[in-house]
């Protein structure tokens, strides 16, 4: 293994509105310095308008560092979800959806996620159509993160979610939402594929950290719950991944 680390931030839950123009500027300021790239872990925008999405993107103009994001269930709202993933992409960011990317020798692979529940509780394809409807989209959306990290060579890989993948990261919200706010069908591909780590956010008063069945380091980014620790520092999370080589890896 070498000594070169790949600095990875994260944050989740902007909810950008048409009027917070220059709010990216103050949050993440320090980003540029203390990362190689930023990863963008859904709910861009508050009302999934493409006209939120427009702003953000240009709000995040003057980061010198490789974006990664995914969308979160605030930017399906409006129906507008393509339009704002086409404004990301045109931005020159790595907008993920089932898609994966290599940036510096780490492989990152990004979903949105969906709902579902976690563990003995996960809800299961049973009654109602529209109740199998619901369990399809989350084995869907599991589905396409296996496919993303399957296509990824590199020794380390990164998730990328808006959906917790398990409980521990949504400790602290009530319990009657957990079902809605992630679904332990996507932590089986974290674990399969044995990923460095992953982020999501979508739980604004959940837990910061939690690990999979198989030990994988999950982090809640959570911009809301971020802020609710008032601590000092900057109100996103930076983690840092050993670089390792091809061969070392095939060992």
């Amino acid at each position: 293994m070498t000594n070169a680390k790949l600095r990875v931030a994260a944050v989740a839950d902007l909810h950008f509105t048409r009027t917070s123009q220059g709010a990216m500027q103050t949050l993440l300021a320090g980003v540029s310095d203390t990362a190689d790239v930023l990863l963008l872990c859904g709910d861009l925008t508050h009302h999934g308008h493409v006209e939120e999405a427009t702003a953000l993107a240009k709000d995040l103009g003057f980061l010198r560092v490789p974006i990664i994001a995914v969308l979160g269930n605030h930017d399906f709202h409006s129906d507008q979800q393509e339009e704002i993933q086409r404004v990301m992409v045109d931005a020159g960011i790595h907008a993920l959806d089932g898609d994966a990317v290599e940036i510096g020798g780490v492989g990152f692979a990004g979903v949105k996620g969906f709902a579902s529940g976690f563990g003995r509780r996960v809800l299961e394809p049973w009654g109602e159509t529209i109740i199998k409807q619901f369990v399809h989209e989350a084995v869907g959306e599991a589905l396409k993160l296996e496919s993303a990290l399957a296509r990824l060579s590199t020794p380390q890989r990164v998730a990328v979610l808006h959906y917790a993948p398990i409980s521990e990261t949504v400790e602290g919200e009530p319990l009657e939402i957990w079902p809605f706010l992630g679904s332990s069908r996507l932590e089986d591909p974290l674990n399969r594929f044995k990923v460095a780590v992953a982020f999501h956010g979508h739980a604004h008063h959940g837990k910061e950290e939690g690990r999979t069945s198989s030990g994988i380091p999950v982090y809640n980014v959570s911009l809301p719950l971020m802020r609710s620790r008032g601590v000092e520092g900057p109100l996103y999370r930076v983690i840092e991944i050993p670089l390792i080589a091809n061969a070392e890896a095939a060992r």
